[in-house]
């Protein structure tokens, strides 16, 4: 009977620290990092709750290391490409701190756009998607946001809309 327990509490833990992120730490990342690229892009209301569901996501599906530019990584950037504008989408391109969000070091991997904004400056507030959406839209053969319509914003050049 000890046996059997020891075994069960043993594949508990296995299955436990094998979990992707937690939910709470991937919505909140995805709310940060979203928040970034609604500032740094010029997102509209439609485009952030849009980017912040794919941001969402990709997060929510992170396991280990391998998975930060993996699979979801795929997703992430296939989806947000229909989500952008081309100007918008060039920017995302050329920003690392968006285009990888994670960045690798010996205490593990963060978000590297924490190298740029402080925690808890925030430009936006929580779209409204933010404590609705559960996840899911992150299909690889059918992307969610293929064939919808989102409001676009003016291109940005040197930092002022034309």
């Amino acid at each position: 009977m000890k046996a059997k327990i020891t075994l069960m509490v043993a594949m508990m833990t296995i299955v436990l620290t094998a979990a992707a992120m937690p939910y709470t730490d991937a919505r909140n990342k995805a709310m940060f990092l979203s928040d970034k690229m609604a500032y740094e892009l010029n997102l509209t209301e439609s485009q952030f709750e849009a980017v912040y569901e794919i941001n969402f996501d990709y997060m929510l599906n992170l396991e280990d290391e391998t998975d930060l530019f993996g699979y979801n990584w795929e997703i992430r950037n296939r989806d947000l490409g229909l989500v952008l504008s081309d100007w918008q989408r060039n920017q995302y391109l050329t920003s690392e701190w968006f285009y990888r969000p994670f960045s690798c070091d010996a205490n593990g991997w963060t978000l590297a756009v924490n190298n740029r904004y402080n925690e808890g400056q925030n430009f936006m507030q929580q779209p409204d998607v933010f404590l609705s959406y559960k996840g899911g839209h992150n299909q690889m053969d059918n992307s969610f946001y293929a064939g919808q319509q989102f409001d676009m914003p003016q291109p940005m050049y040197l930092g002022k809309a034309n």
